[in-house]
């Protein structure tokens, strides 16, 4: 592994802390030490932008201050306030986490690095977070921010995918940490990467590390951190039914351990090579429920992008004929009347279906605490 070439600073950790008390956004998880709520920052902040987390963060500790609180919800309910945050695995892991802490650590979070790991979602860089921010301890983070920082100013041009870079940056984390202050060094570096050396276009003419930068010093900042460049994403047609029966529509639960586990949604499934959509949707809603039903007219299609792939979801008007619904490839069913789809926590792509099933029934949400 080639070594850094750019010499650090004594000041570096120095510079970082001055320019952080002096530049640091006003977020609400910076005024507390509490480490429920770190963590519930530090768990939401997750590949998702702080101005989407702000009002996430403020609904969910309303309703759940406390892991006991937490703990003791039903996880359909911590899926409603996690509804449209995305990666629910997240809040899966987190509801599950609580009932850990709860029942093994009497309600509060360990201080002790392993104790963390062995949690439910907890990885390094979130024990490092916590364990430094709540509890002053000397532990460092490498979040894509970091990563970020450290390849431009280090100069580390190997692709960071590699678990050689991997190591590499961490080590680096570890050996510039400031003992005693570990805390809102890790901070300054996140803050750094997501104000001022970010993806594109860094503000380096207003950065503190500037003088002694290496990628700055080359003139290559767009081109560092160096990634692996992502293959082709594959796109997926999916047919679903928005199934009536009398007044009431049919909605079913994911499985727990699957994409999007423990949401509700409008069933169906993927588009089989040959098949045409209203053969699609009927095959899916009867391998899924063991129901028969007579597929109508398309409503819609909507477009959604996931991580590793892309959607388009068509969606047609069903209407249930025959057959007991069972659990055969879902969690749960319901029969439902439109105005009770708000209360449960369903995908981003299923939201334009809601939206138009309300708008044609021309319903009024009767309780606003529920959306």
């Amino acid at each position: 592994m080639k070594v850094p070439h750019n010499n650090v600073s004594p000041s570096f950790s120095d510079l970082l802390l001055t320019w952080y008390r002096q530049n640091k956004r006003d977020l609400p998880w910076r005024k507390t030490r509490d480490a429920y709520r770190i963590l519930v920052s530090e768990i939401m902040l997750q590949q998702t932008q702080v101005q989407t987390v702000i009002p996430y963060y403020h609904r969910f500790l309303k309703e759940f201050p406390n892991f006991s609180m937490l703990a003791a919800a039903s996880m359909g309910r911590v899926l409603k306030l996690w509804e449209g945050l995305g990666y629910y695995s997240r809040a899966r892991n987190l509801h599950m986490l609580a009932k850990t802490v709860v029942r093994r650590h009497r309600g509060t979070l360990p201080s002790d690095y392993v104790q963390l790991l062995a949690l439910p979602g907890i990885g390094r860089y979130t024990a490092g977070a916590v364990l430094s921010i709540a509890y002053d301890l000397d532990f460092p983070v490498v979040d894509g921010n970091v990563m970020r920082v450290f390849c431009r100013y280090f100069g580390i041009t190997e692709d960071i995918s590699k678990l050689a870079v991997q190591k590499q940056l961490w080590d680096l984390a570890h050996r510039h940490l400031p003992s005693g202050k570990a805390g809102d060094y890790n901070q300054a570096l996140m803050e750094l990467g997501a104000t001022i050396c970010t993806p594109r276009s860094p503000a380096c003419l207003l950065c503190c590390l500037a003088p002694t930068c290496a990628a700055y010093a080359q003139g290559r900042q767009n081109e560092w951190p160096v990634k692996r460049k992502k293959g082709i994403v594959p796109h997926k047609q999916i047919g679903a039914g928005v199934i009536w029966h009398g007044e009431k529509i049919l909605i079913s639960q994911r499985p727990v351990d699957g994409l999007l586990g423990g949401l509700w949604e409008f069933p169906g499934g993927k588009l089989e090579p040959g098949e045409t959509l209203p053969k699609c949707v009927a095959r899916e809603i009867r391998e899924e429920l063991g129901i028969k039903v007579k597929v109508g007219k398309k409503m819609l299609a909507v477009d959604h992008a996931y991580s590793h792939f892309t959607i388009t979801l068509h969606v047609y008007e069903c209407h249930y004929v025959s057959g007991k619904p069972q659990k055969l490839g879902v969690m749960d069913w319901r029969w439902i009347k439109p105005q009770e789809l708000r209360r449960y926590a369903f995908p981003a792509a299923n939201q334009p279906i809601i939206a138009q099933l309300l708008d044609q029934s021309h319903i009024v949400q009767a309780d606003p605490s529920l959306s």
